[in-house]
């Protein structure tokens, strides 16, 4: 999973942990969430992910109102199935995804935020 920057988005957001140990920094605190746990994110409120171990994670996000699973489909790379984990991003597919992300960003009310660390 990479962590291209924190999200503020003018919608709630429900993340579920599925697989693996996430980093999730939330209002200036940061937790590790394993399997089977649930992060509950109000609008605009800045939220970051990383995969805190060493094998892939995966999150499931509900969003209301709906549509913004359109820049995530726009944004992520597609997979032949749901649990098949995306391809590793070298350093200049790593700059195109953020590229990309930061583009699409406006068109669906969401703004990137530097890293937590990095303002």
């Amino acid at each position: 999973m990479l962590n291209i920057a924190e999200l503020s988005m003018p919608f709630e957001e429900m993340f579920t942990v599925l697989d693996g140990e996430v980093r999730v920094t939330f209002r200036g605190q940061t937790i590790v969430a394993q399997a089977g746990q649930t992060i509950n994110v109000p609008a605009n409120a800045p939220h970051a992910f990383t995969n805190a171990g060493e094998a892939p994670a995966r999150l499931l996000c509900l969003c209301a109102p709906a549509g913004q699973e359109e820049f995530f489909a726009l944004a992520g790379q597609p997979v032949a199935t749901r649990t098949e984990p995306p391809p590793p991003l070298d350093a200049e597919a790593q700059g195109a995804f953020v590229a990309k992300s930061r583009a699409l960003a406006p068109s669906y009310k969401t703004e990137l935020l530097p890293p937590p660390g990095r303002d």
